[in-house]
């Protein structure tokens, strides 16, 4: 591994290269740019075997189908009105059962138009059957490329890899970046079961009829629910291999086991909420932190038992779900319905469009907590 001080996108640019990817089709857009160019930079120097420059993002996403069911490891990078003008595409990888990885740099969607951080883009395609994994920072990122693209190719399901624009694509800080050499101890090349091949012609993704269009749907919601522990093995091998690990792959508990009052978020914000923790800690109050890292398929019984017996939780999420209830509050919700020992859930919306969470907010929130009264309100 080389440690080197650098922008979060370069770093998981440069983990995607290393990971040697046959084809990646890319159409760049803010925050997620730098990993675009920097894969188009590797292609120009030799060091990437396929780079494709497209017209629009569904046409990366169609790039990347076509690629993956020819048999190729396949990448994408996008963010924000990209992810939404890929939304029919990206349904039809998942469906096609495509193991194709997409880098995600989170961005609000318009209107009115805004350029900074929050979770609505990949949000919205949560259930669009893609693998959704939610990064802390740069190392993590870079840590979850390898990952993201053993797991799909394991299980044959795309693998979304979310990054708090800006917060993490534009921060610089020290990163261990896997040589290409160690990621391959890691990740053994691609050899897909089923392929496009001329002296074997098979059709993918043909018509269904309504007798047995709802069957394709249930297999694909059956496996995305086993691929939690394809999402956890992984993590531990990896682990094992790197001497880095986040929580148990699907969450992770931080001064939580004791606590009292814990917040549960996922992404950057976790950073800022660590801090908070700490201060409270050292004055003495149980405050904890439950990190999701691991969304879809979202790991119920995981974060259950994270939350028993705990006297108030309180869910801060940067996506709101117009007209219901939050969308990780309500999974959080759900993972609490047959818990024996609830405590008071409490519903926190904040950082919408960049706005920022500091830690003297999120100290703020566990003072809300300690109240013990069920609340639902904007940051």
């Amino acid at each position: 591994m080389v440690k080197k001080t650098i922008e979060g996108s370069i770093a998981v640019a440069e983990a995607i290269k290393n990971c040697e990817p046959d084809v990646a089709a890319c159409y760049p857009i803010t925050p997620s740019t730098h990993i675009a160019e920097e894969l188009a930079n590797f292609y120009a120097n030799g060091e990437l075997k396929a780079y494709i420059a497209t017209d629009s993002e569904l046409s990366s996403m169609s790039a990347c189908i076509g690629a993956s069911a020819a048999g190729s490891r396949t990448v994408t990078v996008t963010s924000s009105q990209g992810l939404a003008l890929m939304h029919e595409a990206v349904y039809n990888a998942a469906g096609m059962r495509l193991p194709i990885v997409m880098v995600v740099g989170n961005r609000a969607l318009g209107a009115p138009l805004n350029i900074w951080n929050d979770w609505q883009d990949s949000i919205t395609e949560r259930d669009s059957g893609w693998i959704q994994i939610y990064c802390e920072n740069g190392q993590e990122a870079t840590d979850t490329v390898p990952q993201a693209f053993k797991i799909a190719e394991s299980v044959a399901i795309p693998v979304m890899i979310c990054l708090d624009g800006f917060y993490v694509t534009h921060a610089v800080e020290p990163i261990d970046i896997p040589s290409q050499e160690e990621i391959r101890k890691f990740l053994p090349r691609f050899n897909p079961q089923v392929k496009l091949d001329p002296s074997n012609p098979l059709t993918l993704g043909a018509y269904a009829f309504p007798s047995h269009y709802q069957a394709f749907r249930e297999d694909l919601h059956k496996d995305m629910l086993a691929s939690e522990e394809t999402v956890k093995k992984t993590h531990d091998e990896y682990a094992n291999l790197f001497g880095r690990k986040y929580g148990n792959g699907l969450i992770e508990e931080y001064k939580s086991q004791d606590a009292d009052y814990v917040v549960v978020s996922m992404g950057s914000v976790c950073g800022n909420a660590k801090e908070a923790v700490d201060k409270l800690r050292a004055k003495g109050e149980k405050a904890g932190l439950v990190r999701v890292r691991l969304f879809r398929p979202f790991p119920y019984a995981t974060v259950a038992k994270a939350l028993q017996g705990k006297k108030s939780v309180g869910v801060f999420e940067k996506a709101y779900s117009i007209g219901a209830a939050p969308p990780l509050y309500s999974e959080v919700a759900l993972s609490l319905l047959e818990s024996k020992n609830k405590p008071v859930l409490s519903s926190f919306v904040g950082g919408l469009g960049g706005k920022d969470v500091t830690v003297g907010d999120i100290i703020g929130l566990y003072e809300k907590l300690k109240k013990g009264v069920k609340l639902s309100e904007w940051m």
